[in-house]
Order: C-alpha cells, then structure tokens, then sequence
C-alpha cells in the first residue's frame, strides 16, 4: 500500500504540487500566523539561495551555446538574417508591450507585501545611458560573474560564442560539446532545484499571508491580468498583424493549422518537448518546406521567446513599483535589453522563465525576495507564455517561407476566408 501511494504521489504534476504548495501556505499564514514566519522565512529563503546558485553558471552555459548554436548553422546567410531579424523584432514588440501595460495599469503601486528587504532607488534612477555602455562591457568577466553582474556576462557570453564558430574546426567543435554538455548539465541541476519549488511556494507565500494577510492577492490578481492581457495582445492582435502585413494570408486560418501544437505547448507549458507537433502542424496542415520549418522552428524553440521576454519585463516592473520606486526611462532600458537577452537564454522547459527572470532583477538592482509573490501564479502564466512562444515561432516559419516561396497549402488572398 506504501508502494502504491509512492507511485501515486510521483505521477503529480509539479503543477499540481506548487497549487499545493500555495494553498498550504495561505492555510498555514492565516491558521498559525506570525508565528510560522521565521519557518517559513527559512525554506523560502533557501529555495531563494538555491535560485541564485544556478544563475551565473546557467547564463554562461545557455547564452554561449545558444550563440553557438545559431552560428554552427550552415544558415547564416539571408536564411539566418531573416530568422534572427524576425525573432529580436517580435520578442521586442512583445517587451514594450508589456512594459506599457504594466506603466499603465500599475499593479504593484501601493502594495504591501511585506518585504524587507532595502533598494538603493537612487542607483536605479542615475542609471545613465552612458553607464549602460559601460556596464555592457566587462572589465574582467570572472570578477562580473563573481559579483552576479548581469549585463557585462551576458555580453561577454555573446562574444564567447560568435568567436568559436571562428576557430577551426577541432577547437569549434571541442568547444562547442564543452558549453552544450556543460548547458545539459546546468539544466539537469536547474530542474532538481525547481523540483522544490512547492516547498518555496510555500514559506515565501506562508510569510506574506502572515505578514499582510488578503491584501498581497488583490495586487498579485491585478499584475496576473496585466501579464495576460498583455499575452493576449501579443498573440491574437501583434503575431496575426505581422502575418497579414507581411504574407497577406489569414492569420486566423493560420492559427487552426496550428491549433494541435500551440494546444499541446498550452498544457505541457514546453515549447521543447512540443516541437516535433510543431514541425508536424507546419509542414503537413500549412504547407511550410521542410527546408525553412527544420531551420526556424527548432531555432525558435531555443531562442525565440515572446511570452517569457514580456512576462520577464512587467514582472520586473511590478517588484519595483512594489517597492515604492519608480523606474527611469534608463532603469527602463535596461530591463528591456536584458529581458530580450535573458530570453534568448530561456529554454523550453517549464519554469525556465523563472529562472531566467532572476537575470533581469540582479540587472536593475531589485532584490530576488520579490519573486516570492510571483511564483504564486507563474505556473499559470507560464502555460499562457509557452503558447505564445510556439505561436510565434510558427508566425516566424510561416512569413520567412512565403518571403522564399516555399509555402504551397495557404492562399495569400484575405476575402476567401472572410
């Protein structure tokens, strides 16, 4: 009977485990109160601690083998610049959209959350253009690693990646299965940390309920509708009107050609492990070749990221106006160039974003205890934001193929569908 509760227990999604995780922890925060806080404080806190330790190594791993990955390609030529083009303009749109959103709709001003934590606001204010450039280049990469300096490593990163696809081939390649393994080994590590995250749910959503009862969630459900609403914008409206403007076919029509693979990558939140569906909805339902589906879609499921790069940007602007501070047009910037980075390093495993989000946070400043709230739904969002994710990799495989010619099911005239 043991053995048959085990099995049963193992066969719980994660998902389902952090929901948990959060009910616990709302139930322990308004049945005990302050007293569990300084225990709820300790697993939080280590679950935080277990974030930090995997974040230096898995940006060095997973943006150098990224670049790496995009550069071996034998197309980096017009193929390559159309595709690359196509991913920064998207994954753009989608930053400012929700950075806009949340500008606009403020979720996170005049929340009490109970954090503790202090920020230097002024440095985030006198955060300059020039000191932007400055910080891009690192002095010494291993001290900016050592001190958690985001944005010097991230650039470095790129450097490394571009200048081994130069070398000769031994040394490419030895290099290459050096950062891939060295990526594996990071994610292998990154999925046993997030394996605890329902016990972190649970201290650092336990602390708050204690701390500030009801009143965390009337914030956190506001910056949820942020995120989507800015999601839904991106998918239904963004994503389609690029498709019309640059094909002229019908977006919608597109969409239920794709409807089995962004349903898949909707409840596995994985635009990985939805990939082979993707391919599958393009070719055979779409008439994408085989040519541009095989280069942009397995691409795109490593470093184009849509929905993780806005999710990534309102969330940072939610913790900062949490904290009372308002964020310069430069503070701004920074979280729009990291975001769009620190996406492409995203992978398409689930929870990934979190991860990844942690980046953007260490860039401007803001302490991680923030992303104690958060987890509180990202799982939800995640769901939201991997459909995005595949839904723009597929708009990217659909408009680069009718630039090549290589579409042969989808008719370019808008009014036989209407």
């Amino acid at each position: 009977m043991i053995r048959t509760l085990s099995q049963s227990l193992r066969r719980v999604s994660l998902t389902a485990w952090i929901f948990v995780g959060i009910l616990a922890g709302v139930a322990a925060g308004f049945g005990i109160g302050t007293p569990v806080v300084p225990l709820a404080s300790l697993i939080g806190g280590l679950f935080l601690r277990l974030l930090r330790m995997v974040i230096i190594p898995l940006i060095l791993t997973s943006i150098t083998s990224g670049v790496l990955g995009v550069g071996s390609s034998r197309n980096l030529g017009r193929l390559g610049l159309k595709t690359l083009t196509y991913y920064l303009i998207t994954s753009l749109l989608a930053i400012i959209t929700g950075l806009l959103l949340t500008n606009l709709i403020r979720p996170g001003v005049g929340a009490d959350l109970g954090f503790n934590q202090e920020v230097n606001a002024d440095t985030l204010r006198s955060c300059s253009l020039q000191d932007i450039l400055y910080r891009l280049i690192p002095e010494n990469p291993f001290a900016s690693m050592a001190q958690g300096d985001i944005l010097p490593l991230i650039f470095f990163c790129i450097l490394l990646g571009v200048f081994i696809t130069q070398l000769d081939d031994r040394y490419r390649t030895m290099l290459s299965e050096l950062f891939t393994g060295g990526f594996e080994l990071m994610m292998k590590m990154t999925h046993f940390v997030i394996a605890f995250a329902p016990l972190g749910v649970f201290g650092l959503v336990a602390k708050i309920t204690a701390t500030t009862g009801l009143a965390a969630f009337k914030s956190l459900g506001l910056y949820f509708i942020t995120v989507l609403i800015g999601l839904l914008i991106h998918f239904w409206l963004t994503l389609p009107g690029l498709i019309f403007i640059l094909t002229r076919y019908h977006p919608y029509r597109f969409m239920k050609a794709m409807g089995a693979a962004l349903l898949t990558a909707f409840t596995t939140a994985s635009s990985s492990a939805t990939l082979p569906l993707t391919l599958g909805c393009s070719e055979q339902k779409a008439g994408i070749s085989n040519k541009i589906s095989s280069f942009v879609l397995p691409l795109g499921a490593t470093v184009n990221m849509d929905g993780t790069a806005l999710y990534e940007c309102a969330a940072v602007l939610f913790i900062a106006q949490v904290y009372g501070i308002e964020l310069g047009l430069t503070a701004q910037l920074v979280v729009i160039v990291t975001a769009l980075l620190a996406s492409i390093g995203a992978a398409g495993i689930p929870m990934a974003g979190l991860v990844m989000m942690t980046i953007v946070l260490r860039a401007v400043g803001l302490p991680l205890e923030g992303i104690g709230l958060i987890l509180a739904v990202d799982q939800i969002l995640d769901m939201f934001r991997t459909a995005t994710n595949v839904w723009s990799d597929s708009c990217g495989a659909l408009i680069i193929a009718k630039s090549e010619n290589e579409v042969t099911f989808l008719r370019p005239k808008l009014d036989r569908y209407l």
